[in-house]
């Protein structure tokens, strides 16, 4: 198997002293990577290198990044395949899964491509005579990307295209459960032309992950940082941030609620609600797992989401026989197991599945699911979703609200602007009204409230986040001075 080196300035490169660490198949338990193990030197040469970069990259003109951009999403689109064996061997990932993230990634590059002409200030009205004032937005130097493995090509995309379409200079902290998943993206956008320099990629082994990642957030020229994955990983990230006063985008945990209020169309729901809740065997950020439907249609809709929930049964993906995969390894199987065991011992209704082999768990619903139960607050990161059943529209939203996390959700009704209405009254970063909670687009303001994190990636609101605005003056005459 080759080993996966370092990528810095362009150049692929052993860790230093050698060391390597091993990826494992989460169903075969054969290694699926091998790649370098980084040390503390190595991070801080890579930020070295993508600071040496940064004066000419934040100096290159938008035509030539959106040239780089859009030759990367089409290099990003021929290594389908590549990336396909990659998350399957590295993740337990179906094809189907993997190709979404490649097609969604590529649009993510396509959109930052339309972004570098979008990078505008304004002149602001003086009240000193002869002085033209102007806000202005600069590149803000070297920005530190962390994404996670669930979903490795769309979330490792987001972390590096706005970053580097606004002329910043990227160091990419690859996750030690995808590393070559990861690659394939840093691969890409040098085959498109980036200049030495501007992306470089660590890997590490997981032990030495928190040392790596302070280093990188203490080096000098790092000016922002971002990162998805967990809720108590975030914070030790947000906290190393603001220790060296770092501005932080923070994309964390969800609980997703969606609400199924009396008058929703029930197969409409069903629909949506097995998608959100069984996409990626349930891994990802804005999975559905607290369903939160109004008494008078619960028994109705229950029968419903069980009787589909059956047919989404899990097996190896490389086999492609089956609409779901593997969760990402034992560990993750463990607790899934835990959760619902103790959700049933605590007088939950177990409605469909329930059934793990290994890392491959069949959807699952839990009817009747009350506080007193770990899963109703714990965020289970499976194809586990949860049923509470209510009796208002009140009840519903305190139910909907009645967690830590503020990332996705969603309100089914007929009745729309009473589902809207619904729908403001939910505290997450983003709601959809008859539609699923898994939902991303390129060019949309992207993020959540509470512990769910803060900042937005997509569209013009990553802009604001990767640049610096300055207040920029030119004085035409001269100036009274008061001594």
């Amino acid at each position: 198997m080759d080993q996966l080196g370092l990528l810095i300035g362009n150049e692929d490169q052993q860790a230093t002293g050698g060391g390597v660490f091993n990826r494992l198949n989460p169903i075969t338990g054969e290694v699926a990577t091998c790649a370098a193990a980084a040390t503390v030197d190595d991070a801080q040469r890579a930020a070295d290198a993508a600071a040496a970069a940064f004066p000419t990259w934040s100096k290159s003109s938008p035509k030539e990044r959106r040239k780089i951009l859009l030759k990367a999403a089409d290099v990003l689109e021929e290594k389908g395949p590549l990336f396909v064996a990659a998350m399957g061997a590295e993740i337990g990932a179906t094809a189907g899964w993997a190709m979404f993230n490649v097609m969604l990634a590529a649009d993510m590059l396509r959109e930052a491509a339309s972004l570098v002409t979008q990078i505008k200030g304004e002149i602001v009205p003086s009240n000193r005579p002869g002085s033209t004032a102007m806000a202005v937005r600069q590149a803000a130097g070297v920005v530190l990307a962390m994404a996670p493995w669930n979903a490795p090509v769309i979330l490792g995309v987001r972390s590096l295209a706005t970053p580097l379409a606004c002329g910043n200079t990227v160091v990419m902290k690859t996750s030690e459960l995808c590393p070559r998943t990861h690659r394939l993206i840093v691969e890409s956008l040098l085959e498109a032309g980036l200049p030495k320099g501007a992306l470089n990629a660590v890997s590490n082994a997981p032990h030495d992950a928190a040392e790596i990642v302070e280093a990188l957030i203490a080096h000098p020229a790092v000016r922002r940082v971002n990162f998805t994955g967990s809720t108590r990983v975030g914070r030790i990230i947000a906290e190393k941030a603001g220790r060296h006063l770092k501005p932080a985008l923070l994309e964390l945990g969800g609980k997703a609620p969606f609400i199924v209020l009396d008058d929703a169309d029930l197969d409409e729901a069903v629909a949506a609600a097995a998608f959100g809740a069984y996409m990626n065997q349930g891994q990802i950020c804005m999975s559905t797992e607290r369903i939160v439907v109004d008494n008078t249609v619960a028994d109705d809709f229950v029968e419903k989401l069980a009787t589909k929930a059956r047919t989404l049964v899990a097996g190896d993906p490389v086999k492609g026989q089956t609409p779901l995969g593997s969760v990402v390894d034992a560990t993750a199987a463990t607790r899934i197991d835990q959760l619902v065991k103790d959700a049933v011992g605590k007088g939950a209704v177990l409605a469909a599945g329930g059934k793990i082999e290994g890392t491959l768990i069949d959807a699952t619903v839990l009817d009747k699911v009350t506080p007193s139960m770990r899963i109703y607050a714990e965020e289970s990161f499976g194809p586990v979703v949860t049923v509470v059943r209510v009796g208002s529209i009140d009840e519903a939203v305190r139910v909907a609200n009645d967690t830590e996390y503020g990332l996705s959700s969603a309100v089914f009704g007929k009745d729309v602007n009473r589902a809207l209405a619904v729908a403001r009254r939910i505290e997450s970063g983003i709601c959809h009204v008859n539609g699923p909670t898994v939902h991303d687009e390129a060019q949309m303001p992207f993020g959540g409230v509470k512990a769910s994190g803060y900042g937005r990636f997509g569209g013009n609101w990553g802009i604001a986040e990767f640049t610096e605005l300055r207040w920029i003056t030119v004085q035409d005459g001269p100036i009274h001075y008061p001594i």
